[in-house]
């Protein structure tokens, strides 16, 4: 038998296996497992209790499945490339490698460039070579450009208010944060971290 050499693409994934993080075929969607728990109970068959993330859509189901159930393993794909310009819904992107520039519409989009600048380098995600999504970098640093001044005085520990970064997106900044400061977010959360 010829080994097969080109992708694995006959991998299965069984249920009894299910990670965090996992990726598999369900009836023709991506599905990521991102909460699992493997129940045995006293009578009956044990199963598989799952949390499962529409990787496409971003949908989460619950599911049970039997420890045997095998599904075909779904290689996502994540590159690297540099974010650089929006000209309309359009965001263009480079290849680091070939150079080549590819547009992606603002329904892949959605708010992923929220606090992402030119020249920032993104993850982009595609399965069999069609991208629905853009990882920002984790940690980015903005300057703040436009920010409600601290009043005076005010010194509760916690407090407090709005700042503009640099790409449009408003987020919630300590009180001695001024216009001009440079500041650390955290992409995921959209959270202030650090004065940079």
């Amino acid at each position: 038998m010829p080994l097969n050499h080109g992708g694995d693409n006959n991998s299965m994934v069984v249920a009894g296996d299910f990670k965090n993080g996992v990726t598999f075929d369900m009836e023709g969607q991506v599905m990521q497992v991102i909460e699992f728990q493997h129940v045995k109970p006293g009578k009956g068959a044990a199963f598989v209790r799952t949390k499962l993330r529409n990787v496409i859509t971003g949908a989460v189901v619950e599911k049970t499945f039997s420890p045997t159930d095998k599904y075909q393993d779904a290689r996502i794909d994540r590159k690297e490339m540099q974010y650089l310009y929006n000209d309309g819904d359009l965001y263009y992107f480079m290849d680091m490698e070939s150079y080549e520039q590819v547009p992606l519409g603002i329904d892949i989009i959605g708010d992923s460039l929220k606090f992402v600048k030119e020249e920032m380098i993104c993850k982009i995600n595609s399965y069999k070579e069609k991208v629905f999504a853009v990882e920002p970098p984790m940690f980015v640093e903005l300057d703040i450009i436009d920010c409600e001044p601290g009043v005076r005085g005010d010194t509760a520990t916690g407090a407090t208010k709005n700042a503009t970064v640099e790409t449009g997106a408003v987020i919630r900044v300590p009180l001695f944060i001024d216009q001009g400061d440079k500041v650390r977010i955290d992409t995921r959360t959209g959270e202030y971290l650090e004065r940079a």
